[in-house]
């Protein structure tokens, strides 16, 4: 017995992760590559025009994050998080494989027209059918490896702040692999062929899943639980079911099974005075067996709480990641109309992205060192802030390079019309790209660290996932901006045009539509600095609980009852 308590001791901890970090930084070189220039393939090789390359990459990275909730929740139900990940990444690798397989031969690739998109017939079908299950895939995978990282750290080391290192460290090294990816693979892509650039996604991806398959036995692996989605449904229908009932004064009485009853794997969670009419789920009525779909454990209760009062946070996110999409598009699109020279050499415009990441890489290791420890001494937090601060700073700084990208627009429109031949440096897209970087780095780590924390033990897959969910909101959110701006504007300017119609940006007032994003991401905050307000952590429901339960003695002083 004391062997296998070893052994399980000598399990999960950094060198687990070490597996993961390999799969983050290959996985991540291929799919930072194809998201920093896919834009640029759907126009120049499938023949989409600006708004519809732009919203067919949107609506595709909107899609791999929404599909992350797909592989939490089977991660979480079903298998476990290990061989979800592992079931997906065949999926991913697959996709990219027929990425490859269209962008090699011509005949799978469309003619020229002057429509909005040209591909139709078998070559749509394979385009398409690539695109969904490369989505499938990488979202799967998403949905499930944060949770697996997290899982390698007991409850002791994530209070000592190993949680929030494995995320900051996680990020650093994925960053290292973008970096590599926009760079060298973007490079490959545009000058030795796209076929070849899609290759080497694949190729690394596929050794990033080996990878991370040999380290099985390194892992802490969580087993699979209860359904979440069915966990819920009980409480809201039994709630529904109850609600002529009367609550109990003392929340004692609420329904709950006994730790020797319980799942090992299963967290027992405090109750909180919020949501109040959910405890009627919990209320067993007189002559009934305690069974599902009855009754619900006070737990189970409070299990559907902590998601409700995550709402708010995840909505006040998804407008920064709809300030990200245009990065990723727009701000391309702009490159390609600017001067991309560095001395004598050419610099892919996809690749301008690896500038805010290399202040990254270099902001982590210091944020990490320097920034925590100094934070730490002020606040007595292990992380330095709390997640939702963290959030909060990634918050303004959208705003700020929404605000700054509108402005270097602007200069770059007023130098093509004052001196047509003249182009301004490519190098100015730098500064919204390196503020949303920072941002980036504050907010994304500031949530998964917030979402694993918050979430009970079986749970923590769907709840890590709400990242990518904002995530896939802000991409589906800016498709739908594109077409109403454009749709609105068309009515509303002399020109009869919208600010982002046809090909041609020096035409276009894409400079208005990034001031239009700050101002939102403006209101977005004030809605932010609420939700983060009114959320009651964990903790904060453990220590009122053990308030609640104190009671004064006549000489004034507080005990514990037992």
């Amino acid at each position: 017995m004391d062997g296998l308590n070893t052994s399980s001791r000598r399990k999960g901890g950094f060198r687990a992760c070490t597996f993961i970090f390999t799969l983050g930084a290959l996985e991540n070189m291929g799919f930072i590559a194809n998201m920093a220039s896919l834009v640029l393939y759907f126009y120049h090789i499938m023949h989409f025009d600006i708004a519809t390359s732009a919203n067919t990459l949107t609506n595709f990275m909107g899609s791999v994050f929404m599909l992350s909730l797909v592989g939490a929740f089977i991660a979480d139900t079903f298998l476990n998080r290990f061989y979800t990940c592992l079931l997906f990444g065949m999926m991913e690798v697959m996709g990219l494989a027929l990425l490859t397989t269209q962008a090699y031969f011509k005949d799978l690739q469309p003619e020229f027209c002057r429509r909005s998109t040209c591909v139709k017939g078998g070559q749509a079908v394979m385009l398409y059918g690539s695109l969904c299950l490369y989505a499938l895939g990488s979202g799967g995978v998403k949905g499930a490896i944060p949770a697996l990282g997290g899982d390698q750290f007991d409850h002791h080391q994530q209070k000592k702040g190993a949680l929030a290192r494995y995320y900051n460290w996680n990020l650093l090294i994925s960053t290292t692999g973008s970096i590599v990816g926009v760079t060298a693979v973007v490079w490959v892509s545009m000058n030795k062929g796209w076929y070849k650039g899609f290759f080497v996604s694949t190729v690394a991806t596929l050794i990033g899943f080996t990878v991370l398959a040999l380290g099985k036995p390194f892992y802490r692996i969580q087993p699979p639980g209860n359904s979440t989605f069915v966990r819920m449904a009980q409480v809201i229908v039994v709630a529904f079911r109850n609600r002529d009932l009367s609550l109990p004064k003392n929340p004692d009485k609420l329904f709950e099974i006994n730790d020797a009853s319980r799942d090992p794997s299963e967290e027992r969670l405090s109750h909180s005075n919020q949501f109040r009419l959910l405890d009627k789920a919990a209320i067993l009525r007189e002559g009934t067996e305690p069974q599902p779909w009855k009754v619900c454990t006070m737990t189970q209760v409070e299990e559907v709480k902590i998601l409700t009062r995550m709402i708010p946070i995840i909505a006040s996110t998804i407008l920064m990641n709809t300030s990200m999409a245009q990065l990723q598009t727009f701000s391309v699109q702009q490159g390609v109309t600017m001067d991309a020279h560095l001395g004598t050499k050419t610099i892919p415009t996809p690749s301008i992205p690896a500038i805010p990441l290399v202040f990254m890489s270099v902001l982590i290791p210091i944020y990490e060192f320097v920034a925590v420890p100094f934070a730490r001494k002020i606040t007595g937090h292990p992380s330095g802030i709390t997640q939702l601060q963290r959030v909060g700073v990634g918050l303004v700084l959208s705003i700020l390079s929404m605000a700054v990208a509108g402005f270097i627009e602007l200069y770059r429109k007023h130098e093509v019309h004052k001196n047509p031949p003249n182009k301004i440096s490519v190098f100015w897209l730098c500064f919204q790209y390196g503020i949303f970087g920072i941002a980036d780095m504050f907010t994304v780590v500031g949530l998964l660290d917030f979402f694993y924390k918050e979430a009970p033990s079986g749970m923590r897959s769907v709840s890590t996932s709400f990242t990518w969910l904002t995530l896939a909101l802000g991409y589906f959110t800016s498709t739908v901006f594109v077409d109403i701006i454009n749709s609105v504007t068309k009515r509303i300017t002399p020109s009869k045009q919208g600010w982002l119609h046809g090909n041609d940006l020096n035409s276009n007032n894409l400079n208005l539509f990034y001031w239009f994003l700050a101002i939102l991401n403006v209101i977005n905050f004030v809605f932010y600095l609420f939700s983060a307000s009114w959320y009651k952590y964990k903790s904060d429901e453990r220590e009122s609980e053990t308030i609640a339960k104190a009671e004064k003695v006549p000489n004034g002083e507080i005990t514990l009852v037992k």
